[in-house]
């Protein structure tokens, strides 16, 4: 079984110092967003190694590992899972997407999400005009299919096409999770590297009401002076 040897040969690499400090840092305590979650403790060029092996794996072995306990096993999967897509045809591209999408409830993690989303969801919704996928994930209940929506659009700044992450983006300015606050900052941010006007203008509309984390994310790049002028009017605002 693909699945297995994958599983033995991640378990090689394992070292158990990185696997506590994976806890901590992907938060798997309880009541954390990785409640639950345990590691190996192998690294990610590790992981990328055994994945370039199997990459062949069926979506069946993939199953498999998605299924796994271990944070890296999903890993792997989402790894092969990405290098498919990209050489694949219309009809396999479509067959994954249809996987992926059934087995986000496993892509349980940000690093998982980011990895994989905007070259999977992302690319095969980039030259298509119909996008409602990305609003029915962003309406989900679930905080990963959430995160997949927004970080998805990488795809589409990278196209120079910044409509749905603007929308995302307000749609989750009242959301409550800092992982959504970061990932809403960064696109933000990334839309700005190759328009900054459309950041700036997005900013001006929404800065008293960003969560303070998606603020400081997204201005990252801007000047000191520009950041100086969002942080204090937010300052003054929080103050009034």
């Amino acid at each position: 079984m693909t699945a297995e040897k994958i599983r033995q040969q991640l378990l090689v690499f394992g070292n158990p110092e990185k696997a506590e400090h994976s806890k901590y840092f992907f938060k798997t305590g309880k009541g954390q967003y990785g409640e639950g979650d345990i590691f190996i403790g192998c690294s990610v060029p590790e992981t990328r190694a055994v994945a370039k092996i199997y990459k062949e794996a069926s979506l069946a072995e993939l199953k498999n590992l998605l299924n796994d306990e271990f944070h890296e096993c999903r890993l792997c999967a989402l790894i092969i899972l990405v290098a498919q897509f990209q050489k694949a045809s219309e009809f396999k591209r479509r067959e994954i997407v249809d996987f992926y999408l059934s087995h986000t409830h496993r892509v349980n993690n940000w690093d998982l999400v980011d990895l994989s989303s905007y070259q999977i969801i992302g690319e095969w919704l980039k030259e298509k005009q119909d996008r409602t996928l990305l609003y029915t994930l962003a309406q989900s209940g679930l905080l990963w299919e959430q995160r997949i929506a927004v970080v998805s659009t990488m795809a589409f700044i990278r196209n120079n096409d910044f409509t749905d992450t603007l929308r995302l983006c307000e749609l989750f300015l009242t959301h409550t999770h800092d992982l959504m606050h970061k990932a809403c900052g960064w696109m933000l941010r990334e839309a700005g590297k190759r328009d900054e006007v459309i950041l700036t203008g997005f900013l001006d509309r929404y800065y008293s009401v960003m969560p303070r984390t998606m603020l400081r994310y997204s201005i990252e790049r801007l000047s000191p002076v520009q950041k100086s002028k969002y942080m204090q009017r937010q300052y003054r605002k929080e103050s009034i």
